[in-house]
C-alpha cells in the first residue's frame, strides 16, 4: 500500500516525529510475527505514535478542520481542563440501546481511489482480500466472546461480517456483533466485560496486551480508550479513540498513534504503508 503525498516529509516541516523509527516498526513487526509462529497469539494490534513539542495550535480549528475532511461518525471534541482530544474516529466500540448491546469492530484499511471505477475497485479488492478478513474475522471471534458474558443465552449474533464501510480518506472493513443482555446489567458490568476492546488488543486478548506492553516503548494514554455519552435512561454510544490528536496546552505537546493488525500473513512494509495513511488526516490538518 503506498500512499500519494510524502506523510513523513510533511512531518519533518511540522516538527512532528515518529517515536519508533520505520526501521525499528518493521524489526518489531517481524518479531511479533515470530510470537504468532510460535503459537503465543494470532493478531495482535502494534501503533506507532507521532509527536511535537513545542508547538501551539488552536483545539477548536483542528477539529473544524479534521472533521470537514474526514467526516467520521463518531468524531468528537473534549476538554479536560488544558487536555484536548479532537477525534475523527470512524469506529463504534459500543452502543446500549434497550436491552441490546451492539459492537462494530474494525479490521482491514485501504485507501480510496482517484477516480469512481478506481474507487469501486479498490473497495471491491478488500472486501476479498483473505488477509484482511482473517484479520477482521478473529477480532469478531474475540468481541462475541467478550460479549457472551453479558447476554443471554443464545442472543450473540453477527449481524455482519466484513462489510465494507466508505469513508473520506479509506475504506474499512467493519463487522457488527449484537446480543441481548442479561438483567440487571450495569454499565460497570459492561464495561469490565468489554474492555479495552477487541480491535485494539488481539488474539487472544491478555496475552496480546501483554505484548503490546513488551513492544510499544510508550504509554498509549487516551489513544485506543473510548469517548461517549450516556442518557438518562442508561443507553449509550461509546467511540473507540483512534484517528484522534491529543494535545496538551499547558506543555505545547501533541501526539496521534496509529497502527494496524499484525498476523501470520502481513508484511511489514505494507503495515508501515498502512500506518501513514491512517496518518494522513491528522497531518494535513495540522500543516494546514
Amino acid at each position: 500500500m503506498r500512499i500519494d503525498n510524502n506523510i513523513e516529509s510533511q512531518a519533518e516541516k511540522l516538527n512532528i516525529k515518529a517515536t519508533v523509527s520505520k526501521e525499528e516498526y518493521i524489526e518489531k513487526v517481524n518479531l511479533l510475527k515470530q510470537h504468532i509462529q510460535k503459537g503465543d497469539i494470532y493478531e495482535i494490534n502494534y501503533c506507532m505514535t507521532f509527536e511535537a513539542h513545542d508547538v501551539s495550535i488552536d483545539p477548536i480549528t483542528i477539529y473544524q478542520k479534521l472533521n470537514a475532511i474526514s467526516k467520521a461518525p463518531y468524531s468528537a471534541f473534549a476538554k479536560f481542563d488544558k487536555q484536548y482530544i479532537i477525534s475523527s474516529s470512524p469506529e463504534l466500540f459500543l452502543s446500549k440501546k434497550g436491552n441490546t448491546l451492539t459492537t462494530k469492530p474494525i479490521k482491514g484499511t485501504a485507501k480510496r481511489g482517484l477516480t469512481p471505477k478506481e474507487d469501486e475497485t479498490i473497495k471491491n479488492e478488500l472486501h476479498l482480500n483473505l488477509k484482511e478478513r482473517n484479520e477482521n474475522v478473529m477480532i469478531v471471534d474475540v468481541a462475541r466472546n467478550d460479549l457472551s458474558h453479558l447476554a443471554k443465552k443464545g442472543t450473540v449474533k453477527v449481524d455482519k461480517l466484513c462489510d465494507i464501510e466508505s469513508f473520506e480518506q479509506v475504506h474499512q472493513m467493519v463487522s457488527t456483533v449484537t446480543c441481548e443482555l442479561k438483567s440487571n446489567t450495569s454499565f460497570d458490568d459492561i464495561i469490565k466485560a468489554t474492555f479495552p476492546m477487541a480491535s485494539m488488543t488481539g488474539a487472544p486478548k491478555i496475552r496480546a496486551m501483554e505484548l503490546i506492553n513488551d513492544y510499544e516503548l510508550y504509554n498509549r494514554g487516551p489513544y485506543s480508550g473510548t469517548l461517549g455519552y450516556i442518557e438518562e435512561n442508561g443507553d449509550f454510544d461509546l467511540s473507540v479513540l483512534i484517528r484522534s490528536i491529543f494535545y496538551d496546552e499547558e506543555k505545547h505537546y501533541l501526539s496521534f498513534t496509529v497502527g494496524s493488525a499484525i498476523t501470520a500473513m502481513c508484511n511489514a512494509e505494507d503495515e508501515y504503508q498502512e500506518c501513514l495513511l491512517k496518518a494522513k488526516a491528522m497531518m494535513e490538518v495540522l500543516r494546514s
